[in-house]
């Protein structure tokens, strides 16, 4: 046969063993067993066909060992969630490297350029005036980096992209009044440590995927950072507005707020839902003007008023929150956070937790994947 490493000839060596984990519990294959003089490499054709690869899992058991490390950590879902839920007891480092590998795997499959299953639009949820809109938002949130030796590590940023399908906040005043059953909540999650300039096109082919295009209106969500308006504009050219998510512009004012009162918790408390709510009910530049004039006394306060007044400045064209909202528009909160939260947060930043940039990266594929709407995780595993 030909060595599937060199493409030399590899002759046949009879057969040899091979113990693997099933969901049945070990099983032990005889197979034929190829060695190539060329290159050095021995292969056994059949471990391709019943899809085995170097856990020595088979695919059943490869998928649930990965599903249980991209839940929980590598050493609870070997020790607990594994043999009590599936009978499985495969080691700690048997988790990581399959759960590492299958989000590689999705990574691959994504910078070749295809996508999961096949193409299925989805139904576009209506803003109060009527039109299907569709969302793409991106956001970073900071992971925990391990250098060498075990020693801590300047941190990396992971980046989340979403296409999202969001129920309007306020549904009851624009949804159809004929649906009785609550609107699904749909999206697309992308995730890893490269930066924002290779994610575009892998983030269209999702878009593309779900019928984005079908989408009479687009708007966008983002935290604000610096060249995050310009990548969505650049991909999503038909988008509308870019939107500041709420939360965050929320958090400056709370900054503000402590710097103001730092030793009464009620009184920042009281000045913070206030401004808050004039936020939302009168826009970003209502509050960028009422912040100037603001009287505030030299020091620690004075310096926080300037930050959020810079920060307000530079925002200001992405916070007008009343028009948003009487279109029925999502202004943030629930969608861009939670994508960070959900996809990175819950498993990659525990106490303690740090990663190598492989594992973090790969981590975030699988998470990404296995959070997107359904038949994504199955289109994966099963492809056929």
């Amino acid at each position: 046969m030909t060595c599937p490493h060199c493409t030399d000839d590899a002759r046949c060596k009879g057969f040899r063993a091979r113990t693997v984990v099933s969901l049945l519990g070990p099983l032990r294959l005889q197979r034929h067993y190829y060695h190539c003089r060329h290159c050095g490499r021995g292969t056994s054709p059949r471990d391709a066909l019943l899809g085995l690869r170097d856990q020595d899992l088979t695919p059943a058991a490869d998928e649930a060992v990965c599903l249980a490390g991209l839940l929980d950590s590598f050493a609870q879902a070997a020790e607990q969630v594994l043999p009590r839920l599936a009978g499985l007891r495969v080691a700690e480092s048997t988790v990581e490297r399959a759960t590492e590998a299958a989000g590689r795997r999705v990574a691959g499959v994504l910078a070749e350029g295809r996508t999961f299953g096949p193409a299925q639009a989805w139904a576009w949820h209506q803003d109060a005036e009527g039109k299907a809109v569709a969302y793409v938002l991106a956001d970073s949130t900071g992971v925990g980096m391990q250098g060498a030796n075990g020693a801590a590590a300047e941190g990396r940023m992971a980046n989340v992209a979403v296409i999202a399908n969001p129920v309007p906040e306020e549904r009851e005043r624009w949804a159809d009044p004929s649906r009785r059953e609550t609107p699904p909540w749909q999206a697309r999650y992308l995730a890893g440590l490269r930066p924002w300039s290779g994610m575009g096109e892998a983030l269209r082919r999702q878009a593309h995927q779900v019928g984005m295009d079908r989408a009479e209106r687009w708007l966008a969500l983002s935290d604000g950072a610096v060249g995050l308006e310009d990548f969505l504009r650049q991909n999503f050219p038909r988008v509308e507005a870019v939107i500041l998510d709420f939360y965050h512009a929320a958090e400056y004012l709370g900054e503000l707020a402590q710097a103001l009162h730092p030793e009464d918790e009620a009184a920042a408390r009281a000045w913070r839902g206030e401004w808050c709510h004039r936020l939302k009910h009168e826009g970003g530049q209502a509050v960028l003007e009422g912040l100037r004039a603001l009287p505030v006394r030299a020091g620690a306060a004075r310096e926080c008023r300037e930050r959020v007044v810079g920060y307000f400045t530079n925002q200001v064209h992405r916070m007008d929150y009343p028009t948003y909202r009487s279109k029925g528009w999502c202004i943030g909160s629930g969608v861009v956070e939670s994508a960070c939260k959900r996809v990175v947060g819950q498993r990659l930043k525990g106490a303690g937790m740090r990663w190598g940039e492989d594992g973090a990266d790969a981590l975030c594929h699988l998470r990404a994947l296995f959070l997107s709407d359904k038949g994504q995780w199955d289109a994966f595993w099963h492809p056929n």
